[in-house]
Order: structure tokens, then C-alpha cells, then sequence
């Protein structure tokens, strides 16, 4: 099995240590600096016949190599082994990768009989301008960008991982219940939305979120049952009974309340979305720039265990 490693020196778990240490002989190993970079190493793994891609890096850097997968590798991706080294790795633990993973401990699992493969779809998130498709596995506007920039916040705090996604929920919380219907948190974002062509009534979001991850940090379940496919969450501003709503929601609960006072679920193939506002896919926070599109992109084979 050929391997090739793309390993992110700046992640929170690698920083000041060295990929040379660990990385057998027989394993190409790139350390791109930059999206140029990082394309140009892909390509050449894919010449070579890379049949198994090693990702030593965060959400951010998972994000950055599938967005380039399809130049280099076209319709035969190749399996895709995860070392989580960032503040969150949210599809590590949507997949049951085990946390601190070493390249040899995923070197035995892609070789052995007893392999689990898990396939997962990431979202495809192209602008109406132009600019290259973005892939990723969690999309948000309104408050989820509000909460990101925080978790940054609280990531220079020091915390990490679970504590860093229950602190920023709670400050999230926290800072919406608190404020007046003019509040920021409260006051939502304007957008124009369509799901599979069918267009909504035009109105201020507090919150629109989308994934296709079955399983989200310390359990959480804003989109209801696990399941596969895109699916949707879209609040209305300023949101109705929050710490209520909040209550049933983050649990996977249902209540025959949540619709008419502006919580909404669902399943979709295609999200339209005019907005001038920011948006976060990954963590990372975007420029929508007027018109989006995100879509279901197409499936990926990632080793579990």
C-alpha cells in the first residue's frame, strides 16, 4: 500500500514536534505552507499511486486537502486515515477515530483484514462569484459564526477539545438569552434561502446550520436523529423560548412547539443562500459575498479503527 502523509506542523497537537521522528522511510511525507503548495503535493501523490492519504492536522487542515482531492485524484479518491492533532477534530470523532491516533497505529488498521471503513459526504460550498469550491463538514451563519469567533477566545484560554465546544455553547447561550430582541446574538442575520428550489420567506436568521456528520461533540444533536445526508437547522430571529427550545434541541429532542415558533429541521440535497454575511465552514470563517451553494458532495472512504 502506498501512503502519503500531509502533515500540518502548525496544529495544535504538533507544534514542536518534528513528523521526521515518526515517519517510516517508505512513507511520502509533505509539510505544504500553502494552498498552492498543498495542490501541487496531491498531484504528485496521486502520480504516484498514493491508495492510502494520512491527514496529521485538524478540521481546518481536513478541509483544505478534501476541498484539492478532486483535482488530483478525479473520481478515484483514495482512502483517507485521520491523525487528529487539532482543537476540535469534529469528523475524528463523528467517525470513532481514536483520539492521539499514531501514523503507525493507522498503518496497522489500513493493513489489517479487520479494517473499518466509514464512508462520509462532505458539503460542497461554491460562490456565485467564482471562486474555487470549499468542502467541509460543517456549515453556519448567525449565531455559529458569533460562537466560533468565541470558541477562539476561548481556545487562547487554553481549553480544547470537549471543554472548548461546552464553553462556547454555553457563552453562546449565554450571550443570546441575555440580550434584548435588538441584541446582536438576538437580532439574527438577513439572508435569502432555498432548499431544493424551494424558496423561503426572506427573513432575519438567528441561526442557519447544515452538516453531514452522523455524530457531533459531547453528544449533541441539534439536527435530531443521527442519519445520513445533508441536514438542516434554520432559526428564525429573534428565536422564541431559546433556553427551551435550546433544551430540546441540543439533546435530539422533537417538540410539536419547535416549528411554529421558528426551529426547523430537515433533510436537504441543495441549500441556496443569498447573504452579504460571513459564514464559518470547519471553523474557519468566509466571506459569502452575495449567493452561495451548498451542496451534498460526493462520498468519501475515511478509516475508523
Amino acid at each position: 500500500m502506498k501512503v502519503g502523509v500531509v502533515h500540518n506542523p502548525r496544529s495544535h497537537a504538533n507544534m514542536g514536534r518534528s513528523a521526521d521522528s515518526w515517519a517510516p522511510d517508505d512513507v511520502m511525507l509533505v509539510r505544504p505552507a500553502t494552498r498552492e503548495a498543498l495542490e501541487v503535493d496531491l498531484v504528485a501523490f496521486a502520480a504516484r499511486g498514493v491508495e492510502l492519504l494520512v491527514i496529521d492536522g485538524g478540521d481546518g487542515t481536513i478541509r483544505d486537502v478534501l476541498s484539492l482531492l478532486p483535482r488530483a485524484f478525479g473520481d478515484a479518491p483514495p482512502l483517507i486515515a485521520l491523525l487528529p492533532s487539532g482543537k476540535t477534530n469534529v469528523l475524528a470523532i463523528d467517525l470513532g477515530v481514536p483520539p492521539g491516533r499514531t501514523l503507525q497505529e493507522a498503518l496497522i488498521a489500513a493493513r489489517s483484514p479487520r479494517a473499518v471503513v466509514k464512508h462520509r459526504a462532505p458539503l460542497e460550498v461554491a460562490w456565485d462569484d467564482g471562486r474555487p469550491t470549499m468542502c467541509g463538514f460543517v456549515f453556519g451563519l448567525g449565531a455559529f459564526v458569533r460562537a466560533t469567533n468565541m470558541s477562539k477566545s476561548v481556545n487562547r484560554m487554553g481549553a480544547f477539545h470537549g471543554l472548548s465546544v461546552a464553553l462556547t455553547v454555553a457563552g453562546a447561550a449565554a450571550g443570546a438569552l441575555m440580550g434584548g430582541a435588538r441584541d446582536h446574538w438576538r437580532a439574527g442575520v438577513p439572508l435569502s434561502l432555498s432548499i431544493d428550489d424551494q424558496p423561503t420567506p426572506d427573513a432575519r436568521r438567528f441561526l442557519l446550520m447544515a452538516t453531514t456528520l452522523k455524530r457531533l461533540p459531547l453528544g449533541l444533536k441539534p439536527f435530531g436523529p443521527p442519519r445520513e445526508g445533508l441536514k438542516i437547522l434554520d432559526v428564525d430571529a429573534p428565536p422564541k423560548r431559546l433556553l427551551a427550545a435550546l433544551a430540546v434541541l441540543l439533546s435530539g429532542g422533537d417538540a410539536g412547539w419547535l416549528p411554529r415558533l421558528g426551529y426547523r429541521r430537515g433533510d436537504a440535497r441543495i441549500l441556496r443562500v443569498q447573504t452579504a454575511e460571513a459564514f464559518v465552514l470547519d471553523g474557519e470563517v468566509y466571506d459569502a459575498a452575495g449567493g452561495l451553494t451548498v451542496a451534498l458532495g460526493s462520498t468519501l472512504r475515511f478509516l475508523a479503527s
